[in-house]
């Protein structure tokens, strides 16, 4: 029987714990730090999951989560949140010689350089918008002026936990976009350099890969609504709620993405020496019919996991376990029929400025 480690804190966190705790080939689930949430609901056998308290002492210092995991014989870490990711945890854990679900340093950067990934698509022959970087606000201004009078995007090039997108429906929503990003640093260090996109129109899905540098297994397609407010209004979030399956992808269409999407980046991640093993999240834009890249994060979707994993009927374990060994050829991933949401409750003045750690009442009686 196997042991896990999932690493993060929150609720996507705790939906892959519970369904990892659900595996018959696994006995023990450890979540490092986990939510006071974690290790008390789920519909698993008591004592299944355990929350870890361990100081990592910084976001590339893994030596803490390393001992542990070989203390306790984990036999797979699984990695929820993109810092880690981004900062280098699998190729800490492979060096170690320990198995890991997750992209390396380099392959991450293609949710944490959104300069990078835009490029990286365009060497590949990836759908996506027209856009230029710019990491020099002047220049950036100059590029607005000379384009005509329509919406464009304008996104951090860093890590902005999901919410350094800016939609600008004329020039001067543009200007004040990129004097917000590059002068005012709301994003801090995220904003240094910035991605300038055309504006797709269409509706948006988000596509879960399961990857193991080869080859790519599909979880049930979703859809995430970003917007703070009804309406799809006010500004964009890490993600206020999500259902699945998304109607809007077709067998059809997601034949499609993978000819033209999913398969190019794994084979151009491989030519390029940085082999993906792990969950890519293809955020796509839909209209007519086709599919073009919003964005591609480096890990399973928050809140989109929460409503794909409980469709989901291939034992979760055995499925991460073979993509972190490089062998999906023999999984077949089956989902189950009918649909699953998950609803965000956040703290008053989310996305801004908000409070934290406040309690949450009322779940027993729910």
């Amino acid at each position: 029987m196997a042991r896990v480690l999932v690493i993060g804190g929150g609720g996507r966190e705790h939906a892959l714990a519970c369904f990892l705790a659900r595996s018959r080939s696994v006995e023990k689930v450890y979540v490092a730090p986990g939510n006071a949430g974690t290790d008390g609901h789920g519909n698993v056998p008591d004592g299944a999951i355990e929350n870890l308290r361990l100081e990592t002492g910084g976001e590339r210092d893994f030596a803490p989560l390393i001992d542990f995991a070989r203390s306790r014989s984990v036999d797979l870490t699984v990695v929820g949140p993109e810092a880690p990711l981004c900062a280098g945890i699998a190729d800490a854990f492979t060096a170690a010689g320990l198995r890991i679900f997750g992209p390396s340093r380099l392959a991450a950067r293609l949710e944490a350089d959104k300069a990078f990934a835009r490029e990286f698509m365009k060497r590949h022959g990836i759908p996506q918008p027209e856009f230029a970087v710019f990491d020099d606000p002047g220049k950036a201004l100059v590029y607005l002026r000379s384009r005509p009078e329509k919406s464009v995007v304008v996104k951090a090039a860093g890590l902005a936990a999901g919410k350094g997108v800016l939609i600008c429906e004329s020039t001067d929503e543009a200007r004040k976009g990129v004097e917000a990003l590059m002068e005012d640093r709301i994003f801090g260090a995220a904003g240094e350099t910035i991605v300038i996109e055309e504006f797709m129109p269409g509706e948006e899905a988000s596509i879960l890969a399961v990857c193991d540098g080869r080859r790519a297994r599909y979880l049930a397609a979703s859809q995430d609504h970003k917007r703070i407010y009804d309406g799809d209004r006010g500004p964009n979030t890490g993600g206020m709620g999500a259902y699945a399956p998304a109607p809007l992808v077709t067998p059809e269409l997601l034949a499609q993405v993978d000819a033209q999407i999913i398969r190019p980046v794994l084979a151009g991640m491989a030519a390029e020496n940085h082999s993906y093993r792990g969950c890519l999240y293809a955020g796509l834009m839909i209209h007519r019919g086709q599919a073009g890249v919003v964005e591609f994060n480096c890990r399973f979707g928050d809140p989109e996991t929460q409503a794909v994993l409980p469709l989901l009927q291939t034992d979760l374990y055995e499925l991460l376990s073979a993509a972190a060994e490089g062998d999906l050829e023999n999984i077949k991933v089956v989902n189950a029929e009918g649909a699953a949401c998950c609803v965000v409750m956040a703290s008053g003045g989310y996305p801004g400025e908000y409070t934290k750690g406040q309690p949450i009442r009322g779940l027993a009686a729910a």
